[in-house]
């Protein structure tokens, strides 16, 4: 995939208050990027926790990891706030650099993930009640965010940026809404039987619909450029898993309306639900296994030619996850040994790519490298990690 053109705008003016301060220099070159460490993290929880087998002591473990989720999300949203305040012109950059705008969608899929793990797992560890409260603050800021996101993000692309090519990376801020709308699901028991619990359920198809039409429109994009243009970069070659995340998360959410619609919808469209969980989960699925199935052959290619380690790795890691929650899904629909035996597989798959960007993020952050600027080498890094904005 060819490397992104020159912006085409004017030099940013550099603004005197936010010159970078000697205590705030290590959040200069913080992008958004960052929270999809938190989205990975997050959805190793939500996933764990809803597998169709029993692990003594799974689920405990998956509360531990949601909390880890939260930690990072409060730390990294402080983090992002000192990088707005301190390196305004940094941040403005990013909102103006094509390959950095997309990952605001992140910020919202990290809100999404966390509140809704607080009521699959979190909740055996801070009790429904806050549950319940902690995931519909960050349901309501992270659909807002994610709305915002969807029309911003492509806006700057047409209006402000200069683009060669199609990137996965664009897929990011429309597939934020079919988070919301796989996890509003889950709110729907906690609110007024009647039209409050009605309005939400049928809020969710209609998210579902905003982001399912806007990554029909840009995935041929993105196929017919790797077809035009050949492989992409090696250190963005794992962006192409990127992809799963639309496929799994909208078979996730499909599920996840036919489960809350009994009791809340009349008999027919709750019927309805259930027929399409099936109906559109299993294509889906099966083609999300074949893009997965050509993505992994594009990283081991990759890997071949000396890909090292960059943030993009945790491409690996929630996209995947979305694909695990909805073989869950279709195998509670099904009742389909096939589908908790592909929800198992891809759950230790999801693990073992979690533990790999962790621990080499982890090493980066203590070399210095993965918050160098540019330019920049901190002393004594490691020879494996690589640092990415």
């Amino acid at each position: 995939m060819a490397s992104v053109a020159p912006l085409r705008t004017a030099p940013l003016p550099v603004l005197r208050a936010a010159r970078p301060g000697p205590r705030f220099r290590g959040v200069r070159h913080l992008g958004p990027n960052w929270y999809a460490s938190v989205m990975g993290t997050a959805i190793v929880a939500t996933a764990g926790a809803g597998l169709p087998v029993h692990v003594p002591g799974l689920r405990t473990v998956c509360a531990a990891v949601w909390a880890l989720s939260l930690a990072m999300l409060l730390v990294l949203l402080a983090a992002r706030a000192l990088h707005w305040i301190h390196h305004r012109d940094q941040a403005r950059a990013h909102l103006m650099d094509p390959a950095v705008a997309p990952f605001y969608g992140c910020l919202s899929m990290a809100l999404l993930a966390v509140g809704g793990g607080a009521l699959v797992v979190g909740r055996d560890w801070i009790g429904l009640p806050a549950a319940v409260a902690l995931d519909a603050v960050l349901f309501g800021a992270g659909t807002l965010i994610g709305l915002a996101a969807a029309v911003a993000v492509p806006y700057l692309m047409v209006a402000r940026h200069r683009i060669e090519g199609a990137s996965p990376v664009w897929l990011l801020p429309v597939v934020a809404p079919m988070v919301s709308a796989a996890l509003g699901p889950l709110l729907v028991p906690h609110l007024p039987a009647g039209q409050a619990q009605q309005t939400l359920l049928i809020a969710c198809p209609a998210l579902f619909g905003v982001s399912l039409l806007a990554t029909l429109v840009m995935l041929p994009l993105v196929f017919g450029r790797l077809v035009t243009a050949g492989p992409p970069p090696l250190a963005l070659t794992p962006t192409l898993f990127l992809v799963l995340g639309p496929l799994g998360q909208s078979t996730t959410a499909a599920n996840k309306f036919a489960d809350a619609a009994p009791g809340v919808l009349p008999a027919p469209y709750a019927h309805g639900f259930a027929a399409f969980a099936v109906l559109y989960g299993v294509p889906v699925m099966g083609f999300a296994l074949l893009w997965l199935a050509l993505a992994g052959a594009m990283v081991l290619r990759a890997r071949r030619r000396g890909m090292g380690f960059a943030m993009t790795f945790w491409a690996f890691t929630f996209p995947v996850g979305t694909c695990v929650t909805g073989a869950e899904g279709l195998a509670r629909h099904t009742g389909l040994a096939a589908f908790r035996w592909l929800a198992v597989g891809l759950y230790a798959f999801l693990v073992a790519a979690w533990l790999l960007a962790g621990s080499h993020t982890l090493r980066g952050l203590v070399s210095g490298a993965l918050l160098a600027g540019p330019g920049t080498v901190p002393p004594g890094p490691r020879p494996a990690t690589a640092r990415t904005r």
